[in-house]
C-alpha cells in the first residue's frame, strides 16, 4: 500500500505540475495521473493493491462533502435568493430529464438512464471557480449568481444520491417507499441540524481556549466520520452525514480555522479520490464508445445552457445574465463522479458509463474556459437567431424588479411562518413521540412492568409535546391579528390555518396514545391535551423555552454577529420609531382603556405617553382611557407604525426614530421621555429574573423596549425571558426613572 501511494502522489505531483505550467485544470491532470498508473496503462508504474485505494477514495469522497459542506450554511442560502433556487432546480430537473431521454434512446436500461441523467445535471464548482479566477470575472453579477446556483445543486445532488440509493435497493421505483425515505431523510436533517446548531458552537465557544490547530482538525474530521457512519447507520449515504456535518460547522466562527487545518487533509484524500476516478478510464471503452461520449458532451453543454438561461429568465434575470450563466454552467461536475461510483458500487450501472462520463466531462471542462471568453458573441447570435417578439416578451418580464429583494405580503409572510413553524415543531414533536413508542417504552418494560414503562414513557413524549406546542401554535404572532383585525373576509381562512396546525397537534398527541391504550384511550387522550395546554402556558415552559430559543438564534447567527461587531454602540433606539397623533372627535376608540384596544397585542406598539391638556401621563397603565383631543405617542418598528395609521385612516410622512424624538427640544423636563442603555452588572437585583418579575414595570415605572443576549438583540423580548449578567437592556422612562435604574447599573 505504501509502495501504491507512493506511485500515486509523486505521479500526480509531476503531472500536477505541469498541467499548472500549461494553466489547465487541476482535476484533469489528477484523472490523467491515475490513468498512467492504471492497468490500462501497462508502460507506467501500476497500482497493485487495488481494494486499499478505493478504501482511500471513499474516505476522499467522505472529506469532499465535508468541505462542500462547510461552504453552505443558511444565510448564504437566503442571501443568494430565489434566482439561485429556481435556475438550479430548472437546470438540473431539465438536464436530467434529457440524459435520461438519452439514455434510453441508445438501450440503456432505466436505472443507468437515470444515473446518466443524474450526472450530466451537475456542474463543476472547483471548475467554473477556477475559470473566473483566471478571467477575472469574479465580480461580475452573472458569476456570482452562478456561484449560488453551485451551492443550491450541492443540496439538490445530496437529495439525488438519496433518490438514486432507494431506486437502486428496491431495483424499481415506489412511490411509496421513496416518500418515506425523503420524510425520514428531512427528519434527519431536520433533528440533527436543530440539536448541532445548539450544542455545537456552546461546545467549541467553551472549550475554544483549549483547542489548538491539531485538536480542531481532530475535533472536526471525527465529527465528520461520525456524522457519516449516523447517516449510514440510520440507512442514508454516508456523504449525506459527511455534508451535513460540514454545514453544522459553516454557521460558526470557526468555519474559517477548519477550513485552514483541514485543507491539506482534504487536499491528499481528494487527490486520491481523483487519481481512483483517472484509474477507471478503459481506453477500449472510449474507443468503442465514442459515438456515445460526444453526445454527452453535446447534450451537457447544450441541455444546460437552454435550462440554465430558461431558470434564470425565470426568476426575473435579464437574457444576457441568463445566457452568460447558463455557458458557465457547461463543465460535467465532480459530483458525477461520486454519483457513477455510487452506481458502480451498487450494480446498479452499466459499468461503461463510468469512463463515459470521465471522458465527456474533460471534453465540457477543456471548451469551457473558452466558451466563457466568448460568452459576449454567444449572446449577440442568440439575440439575432430568437424572434423580436420573444426578445420583447423577455425584455418585458426582466425588466421589473422581480430580480431584485423579494418583498412578499403579509399573507404571504404569515403562510411562510406558519408552514415552516408547524414542520419544524410537527417534526420535532412526532419524533419524540414515535422514539418515544418504539424506543422509550421498549427499553423501559425490560426492567419495569408493561403499564409503569407505557406511563413513564407518555409523561415524557407529552413533556416534549408541551414544550414545543407554544411555539408551534404561534398565537401572539402579530401578523395574524392584523390580518384578522383587518378585514372579516380573512377571518375563515386564518381560522383554517389554526385548524391545520391544532389538527397536526392533535394527531402527533394521539398517536402514543393509540399505540400504548388503543380505543380505551380517547378519554386519557382529552385528559392529557387539557393537561399538556395547562402546563405549555405555565411560566416555566415558557421561561425555559425562552432561554433555549435564545441560546440557538445566537448560535444560528454567531457568524454574522461577529461580523457585524454586536457592539453596544448600535443602539436599538436608531431601529424603533416614535409619532404622535390626536384623537378626534368621534372616533370609534374614544373612551376605551388601552387594554381593550390592545394596540400592543395587535400592531406590535407601546403606548409610551399620553397628553390631555396640562396633564401628561408617561408610560400610561393598561386601565388608561383615551378622550377626544388626547395627544397620543405610540412607539414601534417603521412597519408597525404604517400598519398602523393605516388602520387608523390618519396620513402621516417621514416617521422620526426614537435618537431624533429624544433628540429634540422639549420644554418640560419633568415630563420628557429619556431612553438608555444599561449592561447588567450581575448585583442588581432584577438580574437573575423574568422581566415580569423584575420589577422594572411596576416599581420602577419603567419600559424595556428591547435587550442583548450574546450579541443577539431581541426586540420588545417576551414577559418570560429572563434578564442575566452582562445583557444588554434598552429602557425607556421618566428622566428621573431611568436615570435611578442606570446608576445601580452600567450605562453605555
Amino acid at each position: 500500500m505504501i509502495t501504491d501511494l507512493a506511485v500515486m502522489l509523486m505521479t500526480a505531483a509531476v503531472v500536477t505540475i505541469l498541467f499548472k505550467r500549461l494553466r489547465l485544470p487541476v482535476i484533469l491532470g489528477y484523472i490523467l495521473a491515475g490513468f498512467l498508473i492504471s492497468p490500462y496503462f501497462p508502460l507506467f508504474f501500476n497500482v497493485e493493491n487495488q481494494p486499499s485505494i478505493e478504501t482511500w477514495s471513499e474516505i476522499g469522497v467522505v472529506i469532499i462533502l465535508f468541505h462542500i459542506g462547510l461552504e453552505f450554511n443558511f444565510h448564504k442560502l437566503a442571501e443568494i435568493g430565489s434566482t439561485a433556487l429556481v435556475s438550479a432546480a430548472v437546470k438540473m430537473a431539465g438536464v436530467m430529464a434529457v440524459g435520461y431521454l438519452f439514455g434510453q434512446l441508445i438501450g440503456l436500461t432505466p436505472m443507468s438512464s437515470l444515473f446518466l441523467g443524474a450526472m450530466l445535471s451537475i456542474s463543476s464548482t472547483v471548475v467554473i471557480k477556477k475559470c473566473f479566477e483566471e478571467l477575472g470575472l469574479q465580480r461580475e453579477r452573472y458569476a456570482s449568481l452562478v456561484m449560488g446556483s453551485l451551492v443550491m445543486e450541492d443540496v439538490f445532488s445530496i437529495i439525488i444520491m438519496v433518490i438514486l440509493s432507494t431506486l437502486s435497493a428496491s431495483r424499481d421505483i415506489d412511490g411509496g417507499e421513496l416518500a418515506g425515505k425523503l420524510g425520514m431523510m428531512g427528519a434527519y436533517l431536520l433533528i440533527w441540524l436543530i440539536l448541532g446548531i445548539y450544542l455545537l458552537p456552546t461546545l467549541l465557544n467553551k472549550v475554544g481556549r483549549l483547542v489548538n490547530d491539531e485538536t480542531l482538525v481532530v475535533l472536526a474530521l471525527g465529527l465528520c466520520f461520525a456524522m457519516a457512519i449516523l447517516a449510514g447507520r440510520l440507512g442514508f449515504s454516508i456523504e449525506l452525514g459527511a455534508f451535513l456535518a460540514g454545514s453544522l460547522i459553516a454557521g460558526t466562527v470557526h468555519v474559517e480555522a477548519v477550513e485552514r487545518v483541514t485543507a491539506g487533509t482534504k487536499d491528499l484524500f481528494g487527490a486520491v479520490f481523483f487519481l481512483s476516478v483517472g484509474m477507471m478510464v478503459d481506453p477500449s471503452v472510449i474507443v468503442s464508445r465514442w459515438m456515445i461520449i460526444l453526445p454527452v458532451a453535446v447534450i451537457a453543454v447544450i441541455a444546460k445552457l437552454f435550462f440554465a438561461t430558461v431558470g434564470m429568465i425565470l426568476s426575473g434575470q435579464d437574457l444576457t445574465t441568463a445566457v452568460k450563466g447558463g455557458i458557465s454552467l457547461a463543465p460535467i461536475g465532480e459530483f458525477s463522479f461520486i454519483i457513477a461510483s455510487l452506481g458502480v458500487s451498487l450494480g446498479v450501472m452499466d459499468d461503461y458509463l463510468y469512463p463515459t462520463i470521465v471522458a465527456a466531462s474533460i471534453l465540457t471542462i477543456v471548451v469551457t474556459p473558452t466558451a466563457i471568453r466568448h460568452s459576449d458573441g454567444a449572446v449577440s447570435r442568440i439575440r439575432k437567431i430568437l424572434p423580436g417578439k420573444l426578445l420583447d416578451k423577455i425584455d418585458a418580464y426582466t425588466s421589473s424588479d422581480s430580480g431584485a429583494e423579494e418583498q412578499s405580503s403579509e399573507w404571504a409572510a404569515l403562510l411562510r411562518r406558519t408552514f415552516s413553524r408547524t414542520l419544524i415543531y410537527g417534526v420535532i414533536m412526532f419524533i419524540a413521540a414515535f422514539a418515544g413508542v418504539r424506543g422509550v417504552a421498549p427499553a423501559l418494560s425490560r426492567v419495569l412492568p408493561d403499564t409503569a414503562a407505557k406511563i413513564i414513557s407518555m409523561v415524557l413524549i407529552y413533556a416534549v409535546i408541551a414544550f414545543f406546542l407554544r411555539p408551534m401554535l404561534d398565537m401572539h404572532n402579530l401578523t395574524f391579528t392584523h390580518l384578522w383585525m383587518e378585514r372579516r373576509a380573512n377571518r375563515p381562512p386564518l381560522a383554517v390555518l389554526v385548524a391545520l396546525k391544532v389538527a397536526v397537534a392533535v394527531l402527533i398527541g394521539y398517536y402514543p396514545v393509540a399505540r400504548f391504550f388503543r380505543v380505551s384511550g380517547l378519554l386519557l387522550f382529552a385528559v392529557l391535551v387539557i393537561l399538556v395546554v395547562l402546563i405549555g402556558r405555565t411560566d416555566f415552559v415558557s421561561t425555559f423555552y425562552l432561554r433555549l430559543e435564545t441560546r440557538f438564534l445566537r448560535n444560528l447567527n454567531e457568524r454574522l454577529l461577529e461580523e457585524e461587531g454586536g457592539g453596544a454602540e448600535k443602539w436599538l433606539d436608531e431601529d424603533y420609531s416614535i409619532e404622535s397623533f390626536l384623537v378626534p372627535a368621534g372616533a370609534g376608540y374614544a373612551g376605551q382603556t388601552l387594554r381593550d384596544l390592545a394596540w400592543g397585542r395587535h400592531y406590535g406598539l407601546y403606548v409610551v405617553k399620553v397628553e390631555r391638556g396640562e396633564r401628561t401621563v408617561l408610560l400610561p397603565k393598561a386601565d388608561q382611557r383615551l378622550q377626544e383631543g388626547d395627544k397620543v405617542f405610540v412607539l414601534g418598528e417603521g412597519d408597525q407604525l404604517v400598519t398602523f395609521f393605516r388602520t387608523l385612516g390618519v396620513e402621516k410622512g417621514r416617521y422620526r426614530t426614537l435618537k431624533e424624538f429624544m433628540a429634540s427640544d422639549y420644554p418640560y423636563e419633568d415630563r420628557a421621555l429619556a431612553c438608555v442603555a444599561i449592561k447588567v452588572r450581575g448585583t442588581e437585583p432584577f438580574c437573575g429574573k423574568p422581566l415580569r418579575q423584575s420589577g422594572i414595570p411596576d416599581r420602577g415605572r419603567c419600559l424595556i423596549l428591547g435587550m442583548r443576549k450574546n450579541g443577539l438583540t431581541i426586540r420588545m423580548p417576551d414577559a418570560n425571558l429572563v434578564i442575566e449578567k452582562g445583557d444588554i437592556l434598552w429602557i425607556i422612562g421618566s428622566n428621573q426613572n431611568v436615570g435611578r435604574l442606570a446608576a445601580g447599573s452600567t450605562p453605555l
